[in-house]
């Protein structure tokens, strides 16, 4: 696998808002600007422009800042060419590198809206939210002293990041309490990781991948290690890769989540027009599992690096995919660095899984295809787990019977 790539990044359609994060599911490179000089517009097309801004300038009903015009008609431009393209203002380009690095500075909470408010999801383990005793469903009525704005997630998110080392107070009205609660965090570096793991039953495992960041590769070889540990032998007999809802992300992270479980052969290949665009990552040597069987949960939310990791596993004939149709996303987006802290997201590839498919606007056909489960995750772990998660308890069976099949086909082997 060649890592003379500029880092790339598979994006999802849309953006998913729920974490601290505020999380875009966004594309990072490292690009130049670039050094020559670009064509000259052709004078029709820039007389056309200057007209229309000159039109809007005199005749709008309202006056319109030039900067703010200009800058929508970049944002315009780059978002007409596909679905997957964006122009970023500075916020907007923070808040990619945030979801592709899993750190910011902050109080490390990780809250939603909800009822027309901002809800603590949860605190995240070891920050200071979690230490001073934030709870999980606490509604975030005031930042410092001053009414969050309840329209959206930016106000809260916004106010409660800022340089590491800082204070800010965070008042909180707490189911069962009749005034708000105050807290007074300190703001840290918080990492946020991607990989959660549990343990479902002696010999079986199961991870779910929120999102691909940089760190999922080794979040998840640390968490499989930890359930071999957990397990009789040291070993796993099967897993379970919770691929549901995942809209994507880093695909560095990609290939390393389908290099742990395959041995050799390509993970993905992409083809486009700038010579940087046209790739190929390859597995190498190590089976995380040591040959144990492997399920793979994917729905239609599942996108982009996910559909990569799913697409691998199943052209290697590695895993049963369980499930309903993933969502089709078979572009990569490179973000290149702007002036001022800006930047532009901008479709640059299209990928293939190994057997040479494109699943642009098709997505993966699940190996078995189920109902959509009318008992999603819900906070339950382990055994629980297999019984909130119907989805969960095919795969665990699943793996069962492939662990049958396997043992009864050794057993009839010369010995």
């Amino acid at each position: 696998m060649s890592m003379k790539l500029r880092t790339l990044v598979v994006l999802t359609a849309g953006i998913a808002i729920g974490v601290s994060l505020s999380l875009s599911r966004g594309v990072l490179a490292d690009k130049d600007s670039p050094t020559a000089a670009p064509e000259t517009l052709p004078w029709e097309d820039a007389r056309l422009l200057a007209e229309v801004l000159e039109r809007v300038k005199q005749d709008y009903v309202d006056k319109v800042d030039d900067h703010e015009l200009m800058e929508n008609a970049v944002r315009g431009m780059v978002a007409s060419l596909d679905p997957h393209s964006a122009f970023l203002d500075s916020d907007e380009y923070d808040e990619i590198r945030i979801s592709t690095t899993g750190n910011y500075s902050g109080v490390g909470i990780e809250v939603t809206m909800e009822d027309d408010g901002v809800k603590v999801v949860a605190p995240i383990d070891g920050t200071s939210a979690a230490k001073a005793g934030i709870r999980p469903g606490d509604m975030i009525v005031a930042i410092d002293g001053v009414p969050v704005d309840t329209t959206g997630l930016n106000d809260a998110i916004n106010r409660m990041r800022g340089k590491a080392g800082t204070s800010v107070k965070v008042s909180v009205k707490r189911e069962g309490t009749e005034a708000p609660l105050d807290f007074v965090l300190e703001r840290s570096n918080v990492q946020v990781h991607s990989v959660k793991s549990e343990l479902l039953e002696p010999g079986y495992g199961y991870v779910r991948i929120t999102h691909f960041s940089e760190t999922t590769g080794s979040d998840l070889n640390k968490a499989v290690a930890a359930l071999k540990s957990a397990s009789p032998h040291g070993k796993l007999n099967g897993l379970v890769l919770d691929l549901r809802n995942n809209p994507g992300g880093v695909l560095e992270a990609a290939v390393a989540v389908s290099d742990a479980f395959i041995d050799d052969g390509t993970i993905v290949t992409a083809n486009g027009r700038a010579p940087d665009s046209k790739f190929e990552m390859d597995a190498t040597p190590g089976d995380v599992l040591d040959g144990g069987d492997l399920a793979v949960l994917v729905n239609a939310g599942s996108a982009s690096a996910s559909e990569i990791v799913a697409g691998a596993l199943k052209d290697h004939g590695r895993a049963t995919l369980i499930g309903r149709t993933t969502f089709g996303k078979g572009s990569v987006q490179t973000v290149m660095p702007l002036s001022d802290g800006r930047a532009i997201k901008l479709t640059t590839s299209r990928y293939y899984t190994p057997s040479g498919a494109s699943i642009q606007q098709k997505g993966i056909t699940p190996d078995i295809v189920v109902e959509r489960d009318q008992n999603p995750i819900d906070g339950a772990s382990g055994p629980a787990l297999v019984q909130r998660d119907s989805e969960v308890s095919i795969a665990l069976a699943k793996l069962k019977d492939d662990g049958v099949i396997r043992q009864s086909k050794a057993e009839q082997q010369p010995h």
